[in-house]
């Protein structure tokens, strides 16, 4: 297998309050709740950079699909991370996080690797770190 990721779904509770948070709040780009025709499939897609893409899904139709039983929230299983140019646009994107609404679980400030990084949790707990890495710039 070669090594890479071209989706990441989260599961949710609330399509639609994921939804408002990451396209209204956050300005991701999306063509909003899709699939509503197949009952539980209901999904929301997001556009991201290098082709990449983030889906929302109902936790109970990660689990269905699956076929595993529909487990408790835990923000601690992994971290999404979004990597910026400069220590100011990590300010400026958790000021907009805190806007749309996330949880600021960690404000921005310098870290024991060298950078600069703060935490936030979406709607549904996900845990999102915003960091300036001078090892780590993006592209």
């Amino acid at each position: 297998m070669k090594p890479g990721i071209t989706l990441i779904t989260l599961g949710v509770d609330d399509l639609t309050r994921s939804l408002t948070f990451y396209r209204d709040g956050l300005g991701f780009p999306t063509e909003g709740i899709t699939g509503t025709e197949f009952g539980d499939g209901a999904v929301v897609f997001f556009s991201l950079e290098s082709g990449m893409r983030l889906a929302l899904y109902l936790r109970k139709s990660v689990a269905r699909d699956a076929g595993i039983p529909e487990g408790p929230h835990s923000a601690t299983e992994f971290t999404l991370a979004h990597n910026v140019l400069s220590r100011e646009e990590v300010d400026l994107v958790m000021e907009q996080t805190r806007q749309a609404g996330a949880v600021i679980t960690k404000e921005a400030a310098d870290t024991f690797w060298g950078g600069y990084a703060g935490c936030f949790q979406d709607p549904d707990g996900h845990l999102w770190e915003v960091a300036w890495n001078p090892q780590m710039l993006p592209e």
